[in-house]
């Protein structure tokens, strides 16, 4: 296989960009995530890809349930700011505000138009990323008008 081709093939593959959030009691994770996609109409399934050796991963691993929180277009500064790791003042992550989610309780960040909640139904832990699928049972929408951010707008990528 030509390694070139592959990369810029796979880097075809359109994204948006999210936030993915999990809590357990005090201890919280909140990471810019780009690999997710819907995988199911009934039941209402999602998929995400996370780094296998992140604080997320653990998370998530350990308390079976995450949220995922979408960036408008015009949101990138929140995204990148959860492209380091976590750190939880009061309310806020990162320097965002968050709410609990209504059924998880896990993060949603406020200022972000729309929110879904996950509890895990399989894992798939195999190469650098392991993959949660989610059955979403909660989701919201705080600006209706918003349009997703997509990776691609960003001139950044994450592929290949």
């Amino acid at each position: 296989m030509d390694a070139a081709h592959k990369k810029v093939a796979l880097r075809a593959i359109n994204y948006g960009l999210y936030v993915l959030t999990a809590r357990d009691g005090d201890e919280v994770t909140a990471a810019s995530v780009n690999w997710l996609s819907q995988a199911s109409f009934e039941p209402p399934l999602v998929m995400v890809g996370v780094k296998a050796d992140s604080h997320s991963c653990a998370l998530i691993g350990k308390v079976g349930s995450f949220a995922v929180n979408v960036l408008a277009e015009d949101q990138l500064d929140i995204g990148k700011a959860y492209f380091r790791s976590t750190t939880v003042e009061g309310d806020m992550a990162n320097g965002y505000r968050f709410v609990p989610s209504p059924t998880l309780g896990h993060p949603l960040i406020a200022d972000l138009p729309y929110w879904f909640e996950c509890r895990v139904t399989d894992t798939i832990a195999r190469g650098d990323h392991t993959i949660f699928v989610g059955e979403v049972v909660d989701a919201g929408v705080n600006n209706e008008g918003a349009t997703p951010l997509l990776l691609r707008a960003t001139g950044m990528n994450y592929g290949g």
